[in-house]
């Protein structure tokens, strides 16, 4: 049998591929990625625009609630998007550092450092922090969702919810060498420096207010901006900070002990009393929440007494461990401020904190009255809305 002739066999190609390129589904398919695509570089190429406009829509979930109906859940609905979407350029942001060194902070603060550490070594660490972020994340809406099928489905899904967070938090603690959790658990948004045309606006502003810099100022700014070249080996050499900020430059370059010192070493491995307390402030909201879930009186102090109780024991206990690190003591500092939540939930609030609110909204202004009166409806219906 004759093989076909070289000119059948581009015709047949040419055939095949103008298929292929007509098939909607294949075109369909391939449209997502590119698109992802093009959202990253738009994310990467506008870091500061896109952090204002996260704060203007986590603004705009403070004053939805009650203003139609339904409106705690289409308020929690967008803060949870904003949340994740804010997961997504985090992760877009930090995989651009390396390429676009103006957006990269100097010196990364501990708690990036080790985070960071972490989710590079450990694959499962990553996922499992994710995954902790996420229910951190929409717990409160899978609560109201809940809510709506009766009060036995909303503590079935909030006792399932902390459940999986403590899994979570014993997996990560697990996974770190028995060292203690950080908040949050994943690498936050470093701060970027201001944008170039910021500084550009400011200065047309004050030319056009009369309050021009002097001519030597001027030159100096530009001869400082510029950067120079060495003629036999090529390399250029950064441009000298302006003599009003040489402080802050020479500041922003310090290392301290933390910055030198290796990431998984900025937090101690929990051992004997430390390794208890932080076993106890893991579990603490899954027994608070099972102990309220059977208190059929909102007024009853057995739960609240015995969640405080236990979170108490977990500080005793650890301010006989050893916390020396920075780390350290900022993680402290942010679970001594989580522990104010325990003044609104359950009987504290119920017998103490719901009169204060009361009073204040009496004598507070309408517009501020009526958002007080609006989280109200939220702090007493909702477990989530005053978990720390």
């Amino acid at each position: 049998m004759s093989s076909p002739a070289p000119t059948q066999t581009k015709s047949i190609s040419r055939t095949s591929q103008s298929q292929s390129s007509r098939n909607p589904v294949k075109s369909v398919l391939a449209m997502p990625p590119k698109w992802l695509h093009l959202y990253s570089d738009f994310i990467t190429k506008n870091a500061h625009q896109v952090s204002q406009i996260e704060s203007a829509l986590r603004s705009l979930t403070y004053v939805i609630p009650g203003r139609f109906r339904d409106a705690e859940i289409a308020s929690e609905t967008l803060h949870s998007g904003v949340q994740l979407l804010s997961l997504y350029h985090d992760a877009v942001l930090r995989g651009a550092l390396s390429k676009i060194p103006s957006l990269a902070p100097r010196i990364p603060s501990p708690h990036t450092r080790y985070t960071q550490f972490w989710t590079t070594k450990s694959k499962l660490y990553r996922r499992v922090a994710l995954l902790l972020q996420i229910v951190q994340y929409t717990e409160l809406l899978w609560e109201m969702a809940a809510k709506r099928r009766g009060e036995k489905i909303r503590w079935r899904v909030v006792i399932v919810l902390e459940a999986i967070k403590a899994l979570c938090r014993l997996l990560l603690m697990r996974i770190t060498n028995s060292r203690p959790l950080v908040t949050p658990v994943l690498p936050e948004r470093e701060p970027l420096p201001p944008d170039e045309p910021q500084e550009d606006d400011g200065a047309a502003l004050r030319e056009l207010m009369g309050e021009e810099a002097h001519p030597m100022i001027q030159n100096t700014k530009a001869a400082h901006e510029k950067e120079w070249t060495m003629p036999r080996t090529g390399c250029s050499l950064p441009s000298l900070p302006s003599p009003r900020d040489v402080s802050s430059y020479l500041q922003s370059r310090v290392l301290t002990a933390d910055d030198i010192k290796p990431a998984a070493k900025l937090l101690n491995t929990l051992s004997g009393s430390g390794q208890a307390a932080e076993i106890l402030h893991i579990l603490a909201p899954l027994i608070y929440a099972a102990a309220l879930s059977r208190s059929k009186d909102k007024k009853s102090w057995a739960p609240w007494l015995l969640g405080m109780t236990i979170d108490y024991t977990a500080r005793q206990l650890r301010d006989r461990s050893l916390r020396s690190t920075a780390l350290e003591q900022e993680e402290w500092g942010k679970r001594y401020w989580a522990a104010g939540w325990w003044v609104m939930r359950g009987a504290f609030y119920e017998n103490f904190t719901k009169g204060f609110v009361h009073g204040v909204q009496r004598r507070m202004p309408s517009l501020v009255s009526g958002i007080l009166e609006d989280y109200e409806y939220l702090w007493e219906n909702y477990y989530f809305s005053t978990s720390a």
